[in-house]
C-alpha cells in the first residue's frame, strides 16, 4: 500500500475510501492473463485485502461497466486509479473516464508503475526513441525528471463497506492443476515479501550484479519482476534504494547495470505505448516475409523442456516448475526457438505469457522482438546464441542444468551441456543412453544456425539500427 499515488490521494480526500479490484479478462481479448499470473494475483490480493482488514471488494467482468454502475450506487465522489499502458487499457480507461465524467464524479489517475511518463522521454525532435542506449543515457539520465521520492503508506481509517460483488475465490483464479501449486510454493507474495526480496538483493546481490547478472547458477539477480508488475513494490522503491547504496558505498559500477534494468523495462514500455501494434507486429516489416516453420511436435519439445540442448531444457523446466526463468536463460531458450527451430517468435510469446509468474505485455513483446531481430533495437539478426557456449560460459559447473535436467547430472562438467559429445563409455558410467534416459539434440546446432542465417537473407538488406 505504500508508494500507490492514487490510494494516497483517495485516502487525502476525506472521505471513507472504497478499496476495489475488477479482474476484466472481457476487454483484454487474447491479453487476458495467464495461468501462472492468476496463481500469482490470487496470492497478491491476498495480501492485499488483508493489510486491508478484509475489507476489499473483488468483482469480475467489464470494468467499463462496473465501476460507473458501481460509482453511481455508493455516490462516490471521485474514483482514483493508476494508470495502465497496454493499448486495451488505454482505451478502456479513456471510455471510462469520459463516462464518470459525464455524471459529475470526479476522476484523477496517476502513475503509478513507471519512473517516467512514456510521453516524457523523447528526443529532442519530439519523436520516440527505437534505440534502448539513447533512451538511457540522454532521456532518462539526462533530460527526464527524477524519479518522484516514493510516498508513505496513507492513513486508512475510514474504510467503505459494501455487500456487493464476490469473494477472492470467486474470481477464480487458481488454476485446476498440481501445477499452480509448485509455483505458489516457490514464492513469497505481497509488499511485505517484495520489500524483503529487495533489501536481500541490495545486501547481498548487488554487489556482484554486473557480472553475476549472468549467471544462472548463483544468486545474484533480484526476482523483483513479478512484484513490479504486479505493483507490490513501485520502480521509485527500487530506484531510490538502489541509489542510496550507490551513495553510501559508491558502489555505481555494479549497480548502474541494475539501474539500466529497470530502464530497460521503461523503454519496453515506451515501445508499447508509441507502438501499440507490437505484441503481434514485427517492428522491421520486412520481417513480415521470414520463412517461420510450421512443427508442432518441435514445439511441444520445447515448450516441455525435451531438446536434448541441457541449458534449454534447463530453462524451460524452469519455468514450468517455478514460473520464473533467468534472464540470461530466457535469451538463450528464445533464440534457440526463433533461430534454430525457425518458429515463429509469437509460439514463445504465448508460451511465455502463460507460464511466467512475472508476465508483462511490454516486456514480453520487447524482448521476443528484440531476440528475434524484428524489433526496434533488436539483437542483429546474425546473432544466434550458441547453447552450448552460452552453457559452459554462464554455467561453467553446470549446477543450474544439473538441478533442472537431473538425467544428465552424474556428467562430467565437460559434458554436461553437450552429452552427445561424451564418449559411450562415460555415457554409460553417468547411466544415460541418449534417445532413452535423455533426448538426442532435436537439431544440429551448426547446420540450424547456417539455416536461420539463410532464412534472413531471403529478406534483403535489414537495418542496422
Amino acid at each position: 500500500m505504500s508508494d500507490n499515488p492514487a490510494l494516497h490521494a483517495a485516502a487525502s480526500a476525506g472521505q471513507p475510501v472504497f478499496p476495489l479490484y475488477i479482474l476484466d479478462d472481457a476487454d483484454a481479448g487474447e491479453w487476458a492473463m495467464g495461468q501462472a499470473s492468476h496463481v500469482w494475483l490470487h496470492q497478491s490480493l491476498s495480501a492485499l485485502n488483508k493489510d486491508l482488514g478484509s475489507r476489499m471488494c473483488f468483482f469480475k467482468g467489464r470494468a467499463e461497466k462496473i465501476i460507473p454502475k458501481l460509482a453511481a450506487s455508493i455516490n462516490a465522489c471521485g474514483v482514483y486509479w493508476n494508470r495502465c499502458y497496454e493499448p486495451w487499457r488505454i482505451a478502456r480507461d479513456t471510455r471510462i473516464k469520459a463516462h464518470l465524467k459525464e455524471s459529475k464524479c470526479r476522476v484523477r489517475t496517476f502513475n503509478g508503475s513507471l519512473l517516467f511518463e512514456p510521453q516524457d522521454v523523447l528526443k529532442s525532435d519530439g519523436s520516440p526513441y527505437k534505440v534502448f542506449t539513447p533512451f538511457y543515457r540522454n532521456g532518462c539520465l539526462t533530460n527526464a525528471p527524477l524519479p518522484r521520492v516514493p510516498l508513505q503508506k496513507p492513513q486508512l481509517s475510514d474504510l467503505y463497506s459494501a455487500n456487493e460483488g464476490c469473494t477472492l475465490a470467486g474470481l477464480g483464479l487458481m488454476p485446476r492443476l498440481r501445477w499452480s501449486k509448485c509455483i505458489a510454493e516457490q514464492w513469497e507474495v505481497g509488499e511485505t515479501a517484495a520489500q524483503r526480496r529487495l533489501q536481500g538483493f541490495l545486501q547481498t546481490g548487488a554487489c556482484h550484479y554486473k557480472e553475476g547478472r549472468d549467471r544462472p547458477d548463483q544468486n545474484y539477480v533480484s526476482r523483483l519482476s513479478p512484484h513490479l508488475h504486479f505493483g507490490e513494490i513501485s520502480p521509485q522503491q527500487v530506484w531510490h534504494a538502489a541509489r542510496k547504496i550507490v551513495v553510501k558505498d559508491n558502489s555505481i559500477g555494479e549497480l548502474e547495470h541494475f539501474l539500466r534494468e529497470l530502464c530497460w523495462r521503461e523503454f519496453s514500455y515506451s515501445l508499447l505505448y508509441h507502438w501499440p501494434h507490437i505484441p503481434r507486429e514485427n517492428m522491421q516489416r520486412k520481417f513480415d516475409r521470414f520463412p517461420w516453420r510450421e512443427d508442432r511436435l518441435a514445439l511441444q519439445q520445447w515448450q516441455s523442456g525435451q531438446t536434448g540442448i541441457p541449458i534449454v531444457d534447463a530453462g524451460m523446466r524452469e519455468l514450468w516448475q517455478t514460473g520464473y526463468m533467468h534472464n540470461r536463460v530466457r535469451m538463450i531458450t528464445a533464440s534457440f526457438l526463433v533461430k534454430n527451430l525457425l518458429l515463429h517468435w509469437h509460439h514463445g510469446e504465448d508460451w511465455f505469457w502463460d507460464t511466467l509468474v512475472d508476465a508483462d505485455l511490454a516486456n514480453n513483446s520487447a524482448s521476443w522482438q528484440w531476440v528475434a531481430g524484428c524489433g526496434a533495437d533488436a539483437a542483429p539478426y546474425f546473432r544466434i546464441f550458441n547453447p552450448v557456449t552460452q552453457g559452459k560460459r554462464f554455467d561453467p559447473n553446470g549446477a543450474y542444468v544439473r538441478r533442472y535436467v537431473p538425467e544428465v547430472a552424474r556428467l562430467p562438467d565437460k559434458f554436461v551441456h553437450c552429452p552427445w559429445e561424451a564418449p559411450d563409455e562415460i555415457l554409460k558410467s553417468a547411466g544415460i543412453a541418449l534417445g532413452t534416459q535423455y533426448p538426442k539434440p532435436m537439431v544440429d546446432l551448426k547446420e540450424s544456425r547456417l539455416r536461420a542465417l539463410a532464412a534472413v537473407k531471403t529478406l534483403g538488406s535489414l537495418p542496422t539500427d
